[in-house]
């Protein structure tokens, strides 16, 4: 998928990057992605503590990547499960935010989805994201209360309509 990409925050739109499907070769750039994310860093650090996006989870899942067309540098990733249909993980790369990344593999989520057959996506988030989510159409449903000793803290749950 191309597509040209606005920015968020008053960065330069970034230019050549496409969406494809993630595969084994990418599980040790996934992983750092999530364990060097600056979102996690302090309280939230347990979450991404020892984290892997391994091959068998790329393999089981709808996972894509964002890439830079050019050096296949990787921007940011998303996994979307089926059944039953949830986000399980989406990063940007710290120094990718704002530049339209995030709303560019949410696009890209919702037509993957509408393929799948869904017409919503359930999406627990960290709580700093919420913001991000709802500011491309998920709408909060309700709250997912800590689960110790990995999530210290309770996460709000939402909605994204895909249909």
């Amino acid at each position: 998928m191309r597509a040209s990409v606005t920015s968020t925050r008053g960065r330069a739109p970034r230019r050549g990057v496409r969406i494809r499907r993630a595969t084994a070769r990418d599980a040790k750039r996934l992983t750092r992605l999530v364990r060097s994310s600056r979102a996690y860093e302090g309280p939230y650090a347990p979450m991404v503590d020892g984290y892997r996006v391994g091959p068998d989870y790329i393999e089981a899942h709808r996972v894509f990547a964002a890439v830079e067309e050019e050096s296949e540098r990787l921007l940011g990733f998303y996994a979307l499960i089926l059944d039953p249909p949830e986000l399980d993980l989406m990063f940007v790369a710290d120094d990718a935010q704002g530049a339209g990344i995030g709303r560019l593999l949410v696009g890209h989520l919702r037509e993957e989805a509408r393929s799948g057959g869904l017409t919503g996506v359930r999406i627990v988030s960290h709580p700093p994201s919420e913001g991000f989510y709802r500011s491309v159409g998920a709408e909060r449903t309700g709250t997912v209360r800590a689960a110790p000793p990995a999530v210290m803290w309770d996460r709000p749950e939402l909605l994204l309509d895909v249909a």
